[in-house]
């Protein structure tokens, strides 16, 4: 029987991002390892604060998986240890317990000797928009990446747009990269009215009040400033009647999203919440007049299939993967155009059957992917992996 480890390492009590990705196709691989014949165990590195302290606990999400292989090494330094000549990560080899493949999750694999190895690319920000990425992705990706391609049988990436970065930038033989897109983690969600009435209590918003919705980590390659842009402009010269309510952590460099909403005039219709429940964001999601996502650049864009999935009208970047993400079921736009943007708004927010097509074509393309099928196309691209060796 085939072995199998995937790094969970990116998953944490409070998972994001990467996190979502690594936890639903962990769940979906391990629902086919019956019937598809093949064993997985999953992998951990502790945080630099958790390893100092000797706590080599798991995420309560991850301790019903087995087998566990805990490796004592935190991922920071693993990390720092990727950018140079060393033997200290091949040492850590007897950890993974001889698996015929490994697959790392976040931009990284270990160089395991008697394991084929798989690397998973999200995006390429720290290459493409370096003046998006913080200082410290920038001095360490780049010289992570290329050194774990030296001994990288495969990569998976999510779209093709991101896997033409990928050739274009480390000149990777297109034919060993595989594309597995990503899935909303709300496709079988379904909020109940009592529940909605429940969960509405339990937040500060008043939502008597109609709302303009943004998800994600708050950071500058995410165009929050722009979309806060849009939304003064709307409130100025076509004075409308909703709110802009941004969720997520803040990210890298997020000072100069809070100093423009402190410029806006209209300052008390900007919400900010933090993380919040699955529970919350699905509320959110289902109540928003228009989902707003002007990323300058993405590798998949989960928030775009997630507001879909929910039935809120979405508008997006024309750029990287995006438009590959949504179809024809949302509005695309130039990211640096704010006026641009808040003409689109506009239209969705006046346009009830304009609102309604988006809505229904958006529940259809969704309806497309799903944590299944992306378990399936990952089960494959480690199968080709095998098979090619």
């Amino acid at each position: 029987m085939v072995k199998i480890v995937i790094d969970a390492t990116p998953i944490r009590p409070k998972p994001s991002g990467i996190g979502v990705y690594v936890l639903n196709l962990i769940q979906g691989l391990y629902k086919l390892q019956d019937s598809e014949n093949f064993q997985l165990g999953i992998s951990y590195q502790p945080s630099l604060k958790n390893w100092i302290s000797g706590d080599s606990s798991l995420p309560p999400q991850l301790e019903k998986y087995r087998p566990q292989h805990f490796i004592p090494l935190p991922v920071t330094l693993a990390t720092l240890l990727a950018n140079s000549s060393n033997p200290i990560l091949s040492h850590c080899e007897k950890y993974f317990d001889s698996p015929d493949l490994i697959n790392g999750t976040d931009h990284f694999v270990y160089p395991c000797k008697k394991s084929l190895k798989v690397m998973t690319i999200h995006d390429l920000t720290f290459l493409k928009y370096p003046e998006y990425a913080s200082p410290i992705v920038k001095k360490t990706y780049k010289n992570r990446v290329q050194k774990c391609l030296q001994w990288t049988d495969s990569i998976i990436t999510f779209t093709n747009s991101t896997r033409k970065d990928i050739c274009k930038y480390f000149n990777f033989d297109s034919e060993r990269i595989f594309v597995t897109p990503q899935a909303s983690r709300y496709e079988n969600f379904v909020l109940e009215s009592q529940q909605i009435e429940i969960l509405k209590k339990t937040v500060n918003y008043d939502f008597s009040q109609p709302y303009l919705l943004f998800v994600s980590t708050l950071e500058p390659r995410k165009n929050i400033i722009n979309l806060i842009r849009a939304f003064n402009s709307l409130k100025k010269d076509r004075p409308i009647k909703h709110h802009l309510i941004l969720i997520g952590q803040k990210g890298w460099d997020e000072k100069l999203i809070f100093t423009e909403i402190e410029r806006s005039p209209y300052r008390d219709c900007i919400h900010h919440l933090d993380y919040l429940s699955d529970e919350l964001v699905a509320l959110f999601y289902s109540q928003a007049e228009v989902f707003v996502y002007p990323s300058f650049y993405e590798g998949f864009g989960l928030p775009v299939l997630e507001a879909m999935t929910l039935g809120a009208p979405v508008i997006t970047s024309n750029t990287s993967s995006l438009p590959e993400v949504a179809g024809d079921a949302a509005l695309l736009i130039n990211p640096h155009n704010p006026i641009e943007l808040a003409d689109a708004i506009f239209r969705v927010i006046q346009d009830s059957h304009l609102r309604q097509m988006l809505i229904q074509k958006g529940k259809e393309r969704a309806k497309s992917f799903s944590w299944e099928k992306t378990a399936k196309a990952t089960l494959n691209a480690y199968r080709e992996t095998l098979i090619r060796q």
